[in-house]
């Protein structure tokens, strides 16, 4: 599968709401290195911020599309630090899909042409901007054979397949 077919199902299962939480799972362990402690460090940020601009029925100011800019460099660097490891898994296509999509949305959002227009493009930031903080921080499922779905790699973050039973298959939608 594409990694454009693979964050595309993996956005729309993270939209379908939040996960109940994890008895006793371990947060994913890439989730604990600098480089996506930082991506999940600013989009909560940023998230946070949406909220606010939201909530205020307000646009975004300042260096805002500049902050955005830079979470999308750090998600595609990432990307590529973990194909660089031999890493083929969901994780790693889900950070290059929100590295694209995130100067997309920021595009939509400037181009409102009125308030609600702008709420709308800032609700979908919002949402792209919580995946991708829940994408990395995702606890760790249990091992194939333990009642989840089989691991696909060696850092416990990403698992074969987009079902794990936190939300609706794809194809059950």
């Amino acid at each position: 599968m594409s990694c454009e077919a693979v964050a595309a199902a993996a956005l729309l299962w993270l939209a379908a709401g939040p996960a109940p939480a994890a008895a006793n799972a371990p947060p994913a362990a890439v989730a604990q290195e600098p480089l996506f402690a930082e991506i999940v460090s600013r989009a909560r940020a940023l998230k946070t911020e949406v909220d606010g601009y939201r909530a205020a029925g307000a646009a975004p100011a300042g260096d805002f599309a500049a902050r955005i800019g830079e979470l999308a460099a750090l998600d595609m660097k990432g990307h590529v630090a973990l194909r660089d490891r031999g890493i083929d898994g969901d994780l790693k296509c889900i950070l290059r899909g929100i590295a694209e999509d995130l100067p997309v949305k920021l595009s939509e959002l400037a181009k409102a042409p009125d308030p609600k227009a702008r709420d709308l493009a800032l609700r979908d930031m919002a949402y792209l901007l919580n995946d991708n903080v829940e994408v990395i921080t995702a606890p760790v499922p249990p091992l194939h054979g333990e009642g989840g779905p089989e691991r696909s790699d060696g850092m416990g973050g990403e698992v074969t397949g987009l079902h794990s039973g936190r939300h609706p298959a794809p194809s059950a939608l």
